[in-house]
């Protein structure tokens, strides 16, 4: 299966190239920075055409999902199973009258949802999504994620400001009060992990995570056997999340993302019994689809990050091609994050922020100190021990000061 995925890839790229190539050759003397052009815009071409239908099935997905846990069926009108919904709702969004308030500031008004779609889809550009599939191999890849993803907070504020609306504008300033404070330790637990492999690139960090042990080659079963194990354990045993300081640091970086991405728990900028809408309470037909769209590749990148950071990025058995391993780690990531929307009632805005203040921050500070522990103790077995140590008595003292003692258990009955 895995020779048959990479046989079609091949050949797709050789049409690619040869189609590129042909293009180039239209010129009677192409200027030499014509061909690095061209790939530029095939590769930028590539994301915007991928990543928008991953979106419109996500939506699919999220919505069979939901309704399966609140046994309801979801989507069943529009298609088989109701596949084409997300085409529906594209056609209603591109439809619908665009209604801007009298008093808004229409340019900056229209400017904030363009913002934040620009913003997501160039986080993705960083992201190794299979062996020598990169749109950006930037040797400062982390940081750069971080710094154009941070543009999505302008665009949420210039949405609420420019609405000239109380509730949009108190709910974008909540959005950003809370994408700033779990910002911190969503960055501090990739940290580790960057102090660790000692570089920001995220091709490097992919490597990082690839052990070469090698295994004579015997004959017989019981020896085929211990091929097999080593085979799985050079392509999964290095996986940052396995030792304590990753787990931790994954924890925190899924727990901070749910509240950068505002989605449930954590969704009070856009809790309909909160404000309203949030920022976009004043945006409809495709001003609203392009909030959407960016808060759906947003997610996407996001758990892109950190399937790289702590799940090997494309790293994986033999059994997929490496950008199969890639997506079928963000999908089961998406796949968690619509589980606890389902899942987990929402927070207090007190709750929100004690949380993240009291609980995630000095956790990562005590997890970046446990992974320098790890990294400079020579017994990897004892580093090990010390790191888990180190985070479950963080974990233990540090959750006693976030629980709520003056709510009595609930009791539930069901009928």
């Amino acid at each position: 299966m895995y020779e048959f995925f990479d046989q079609i890839i091949f050949k797709i790229g050789n049409v690619i190239i040869a189609v590129l190539t042909w293009l180039i050759s239209l010129f009677a003397t192409p200027p030499a920075w014509l061909p690095a052009v061209v790939w530029f815009v095939f590769k930028v071409v590539l994301i915007i055409a991928t990543f928008p239908a991953i979106f419109a099935m996500t939506t699919w997905a999220e919505r069979k999902i939901l309704g399966r846990i609140q046994n309801r069926l979801g989507p069943n009108r529009v298609g088989p199973v109701g596949l084409f919904q997300p085409i529906a709702d594209g056609i209603k969004t591109l439809t619908k009258e665009d209604i801007v308030p009298a008093i808004a500031d229409k340019p900056i008004h229209t400017m904030a949802p363009v913002i934040a779609v620009v913003a997501s889809f160039l986080v993705i550009a960083v992201l190794p999504i299979g062996r020598n599939m990169i749109g950006a191999d930037l040797n400062i890849g982390v940081l750069f994620f971080f710094a154009a993803g941070s543009i999505s907070e302008v665009s949420i504020f210039m949405a609420g400001w420019a609405s000239r609306n109380k509730y949009s504008l108190l709910g974008g300033m909540r959005a950003i009060a809370q994408m700033v404070s779990y910002e911190i330790p969503f960055i501090l637990s990739a940290v580790t992990v960057v102090m660790v492999v000692g570089s920001l690139s995220t091709s490097q960090i992919v490597s990082a995570q690839q052990l070469h042990l090698l295994v004579e080659d015997p004959e017989g079963l019981g020896d085929l056997l211990k091929r097999v194990v080593f085979h799985f354990y050079n392509n999964i045993g290095g996986w940052f999340v396995f030792q304590p300081w990753g787990f931790f640091g994954f924890v925190i970086f899924f727990t901070s993302s749910l509240a950068e991405l505002n989605r449930s728990p954590f969704d009070l900028p856009e809790a309909e019994s909160e404000i309203i809408a949030g920022h976009h309470t004043e945006y409809s037909g495709f001003k609203f689809a392009l909030f959407a769209l960016s808060e759906y590749i947003s997610m996407i990148a996001v758990c892109g990050l950190a399937s790289t950071l702590f799940l090997g990025g494309w790293n994986g058995p033999h059994l997929l091609p490496s950008w199969g391993w890639f997506f079928l780690k963000v999908f089961s990531l998406m796949f968690v994050m619509i589980w606890i929307r389902g899942t987990f009632p929402r927070l207090r805005a007190d709750q929100l922020m004690g949380f993240a203040w009291k609980f995630l921050l000095p956790l990562s500070l005590i997890n970046i100190f446990s992974a320098g522990l790890w990294y400079h103790i020579p017994s990897r077995a004892f580093g090990w021990l010390a790191s888990a140590l180190i985070m479950g008595g963080a974990y233990h003292f540090l959750s006693r000061g976030v629980v709520t003692r003056d709510i009595e258990k609930r009791i539930y009955r069901f009928a």
